[in-house]
């Protein structure tokens, strides 16, 4: 039987002094983006960092914990991004679709990130205040990008919420085929995000008048 691309993997260098939790979640996120979510266990990234379990458990109880934390990690900088395209792009129409370029391009560079926080794997966890917190607030930043646009009478006057929804499946499906490796490369990913997100703000646009 052939070794496993997982047993194959040099281990990590020791851990010796530093933040630990830090560099817990860096090993999480190497093993996620090599192996897998399935793959990881608390005790393997634990010996890969070379610190006893007694130090690992002050950090992470169980799996879970750690997979919530690399979801909260990653919300938190989604939210960041998002509302960094908004303010930057002059809060209107074309730092709208900044917003939408910002979305994919994290999940690009992000995929053990993003893997974890849309993947189902922290659905144990929902009660999480922090993972609450930042999930919520990466939505909302949509959220209140399109109420401000709709304000403004460049949106349609459609249900909020509902409209954020359909933006957010239309980016999460674009940033989806990306991180799989289903879009041409080098200039795949641009043209679609671009083209698709093109597209979308003409569909929720305001429609003019006399049409």
């Amino acid at each position: 039987m052939p070794p496993s691309k997982r047993a194959a993997r040099k281990p990590s260098r020791p851990y010796h002094h530093g933040n630990l939790r830090r560099a817990l979640l860096d090993e999480a996120l190497t093993t996620i983006r090599d192996d897998g979510v399935d793959q990881l266990t608390l005790r393997e990234i634990g010996a890969r960092v070379g610190v006893s379990r007694t130090a690992l458990y002050r950090h992470f109880a169980d799996k879970g914990a750690l997979l919530t934390a690399v979801g909260t990690e990653g919300f938190r900088a989604l939210r960041e991004q998002l509302v960094a395209a908004w303010e930057s792009g002059g809060r209107g129409e074309d730092a709208f679709r900044s917003m939408g370029v910002a979305y994919v391009r994290f999940a690009v560079a992000n995929p053990a990130h993003y893997r974890v926080m849309f993947g189902g794997f922290v659905a144990m966890h929902v009660d999480d205040p922090e993972l609450i917190t930042e999930g919520h607030g990466a939505f909302h930043a949509l959220v209140d990008a399109i109420a401000s646009l709709q304000r403004d009478g460049f949106m349609r006057d459609d249900d909020t919420a509902l409209m954020a929804q359909h933006v957010w499946a239309l980016v999460h499906g674009v940033a989806m085929l990306a991180i799989d490796g289903k879009l041409p490369k080098p200039d795949g990913v641009e043209a679609l995000m671009r083209y698709a997100f093109e597209r979308l703000v003409t569909g929720i646009a305001t429609v003019p008048r006399g049409s």
